[in-house]
């Protein structure tokens, strides 16, 4: 499993800020809280991370990934009551369009819920 042992830690400290806030808060909230726990494990945390979307070498739009931790794994935050298939694609969209391979999607909902997410590089390149 690509970055297991990174994304492990990352979902331990999901858990520790989910363990501590519970559900409610807005997604920032829970943004900044996980980017300071992520912060005191050692990580380089990237916040907002703009993201280009490219067309035939052109640039047609820009996402902003919530975090991104140690330049190899996204994290797409959620807060609501449970996930959909929509938050799964926004996140796969977001690897598509980077050199990064995996992903995790985190909702703080009223259950906490984690999807892992990897689009390969080789699959990029037919992409």
């Amino acid at each position: 499993m690509i970055h297991k042992e990174l994304t492990n830690k990352i979902i331990a400290t999901f858990y520790k800020v989910y363990n501590e806030l519970g559900f409610g808060f807005l997604e920032n909230v829970y943004q900044n809280a996980l980017y300071l726990e992520l912060l005191e494990e050692g990580f380089m945390i990237e916040v907002q991370k703009p993201i280009d979307v490219h067309y035939r070498n052109c640039v047609v739009g820009k996402y902003k990934a919530d975090l991104v931790v140690d330049k190899k794994v996204i994290l797409e935050l959620k807060a609501v009551d449970y996930l959909v298939l929509e938050h799964e694609l926004q996140l796969i969209n977001y690897l598509k369009a980077t050199d990064m391979e995996v992903g995790l999607l985190l909702n703080f909902g009223v259950k906490p819920e984690i999807k892992r997410k990897i689009f390969t590089n080789d699959r990029k390149k037919s992409v």
